[in-house]
């Protein structure tokens, strides 16, 4: 799976990316097997790896990913090829979708009250069935998260990442914008020094009762 979808980038270093990626974090595995047969909203979706591996996964639905960064849509445009619609914009402005929201490694680029507004838009394209899967660094002072800190700072120096800023979310303010669903939270570090978790809150067959 991994050398089918790096083979998709027309790019020597796009190609190198992609096979260092899936190869060597685990989210996009563990994405695939927590979603459900719905249409998925894929905020911040970068160069697209999470949508065209779950297609060489074998994930039918409908993928709509969303990434402000336009060189990033239009790489993930040719190495799709159709198969997957991706669009420029903004992750805090509310999208069409009811289905299943992914958010890997997003939040963090965001002042407080954008995440919790991010959050909410998410809740809302929920459908029943459907689950919210969150990956990001979580600020807990350890020395995983200031390795996390780092890199990032880094990689926005490079020009890779187009983030305003750098603002980890603590696990209980994500975890309080999802009154009514099941959660689930573990580590997603894999082989890195990085602070990651995994967050999926699942919503009832019946829906969410909005209070």
């Amino acid at each position: 799976m991994t050398q089918n979808v790096a083979a998709l980038f027309d790019s020597r270093f796009l190609r190198g990316y992609a096979r260092s990626k899936l190869a060597r974090d685990p989210v996009y595995a563990a994405a695939a097997s927590r979603l459900p047969d719905l249409p998925l909203l894929d905020l911040g979706c970068g160069v697209g790896l999470l949508a065209l591996s779950l297609r060489q996964r074998g994930f039918r639905s409908p993928i709509l990913g969303v990434d402000y960064d336009a060189r990033k849509i239009d790489a993930a445009r040719r190495a799709a090829d159709g198969s997957v619609e991706f669009r420029r914009g903004d992750v805090r402005d509310p999208i069409d979708v009811r289905g299943s929201v992914a958010l890997l490694d997003v939040l963090h680029y965001f002042t407080d009250e954008d995440q919790q507004l991010i959050l909410r838009n998410a809740v809302a394209c929920v459908a029943p069935g459907g689950v919210v899967i969150i990956r990001d660094g979580i600020n807990d002072g350890s020395w995983r998260y200031r390795a996390t800190y780092v890199a990032e700072t880094f990689a926005r120096a490079i020009g890779w990442l187009k983030g305003e800023r750098l603002n980890f979310p603590a696990r209980g303010s994500i975890i309080a914008a999802f009154d009514g669903f099941d959660c689930e939270v573990v580590p997603m570090w894999g082989r890195s020094p990085f602070n990651n978790y995994l967050f999926v809150f699942s919503a009832p067959s019946s829906g969410i009762t909005k209070r």
